[in-house]
């Protein structure tokens, strides 16, 4: 990770931080819709997620990473996610995501997570890299998907 950038835990929605999510979630996911602002709000606000930013650039300290840690409470213990880790393309390769990742694994065994769960697509060859690097074991799940648009 480059000297001069800083992990910080996101607390509210200012311009800057809105901003850096309409730029950087699209990165994730052609098919991820921009979010607007009350969204943005929301996830932040919720109490099971912890939204880490990686700021870097100087003095303007512009916003280049995201990443978001989600705790869930069950009956059989608490449990942890992440979600939404995105870097900014300029800034690949300068560890950022492997800062972000750290953070959040930090964040989950302060939150008194059992482990932590991530998917991967399996093109994102590089990010999967990162992940085993960093202790994460590729699982053979069963993960199932119900779409709720026949709900709505």
């Amino acid at each position: 990770m480059n000297s001069d950038t800083v992990i910080e835990v996101l607390e509210a929605v200012d311009d800057e931080v809105f901003a850096a999510f309409g730029r950087l979630i699209p990165l994730l996911s052609t098919n991820a819709p921009i979010p607007d602002r009350d969204r943005v709000e929301r996830v932040l606000a919720h109490p099971g997620n912890t939204v880490f930013a990686a700021r870097a650039g100087g003095a303007e300290r512009r916003i280049l990473g995201l990443l978001t840690l989600v705790r869930v409470e069950l009956a059989t213990g608490t449990e942890a996610r992440i979600e939404d880790v995105v870097v900014d393309d300029a800034a690949r390769g300068l560890g950022i995501g492997r800062a972000l990742v750290v953070a959040g694994l930090e964040a989950a065994v302060e939150q008194g997570a059992r482990y932590v769960d991530l998917t991967s697509a399996p093109r994102r060859v590089t990010a999967r890299r990162l992940y085993q690097s960093l202790g994460f074991e590729l699982r053979e799940t069963g993960v199932f998907r119900h779409r709720l648009d026949a709900y709505r």
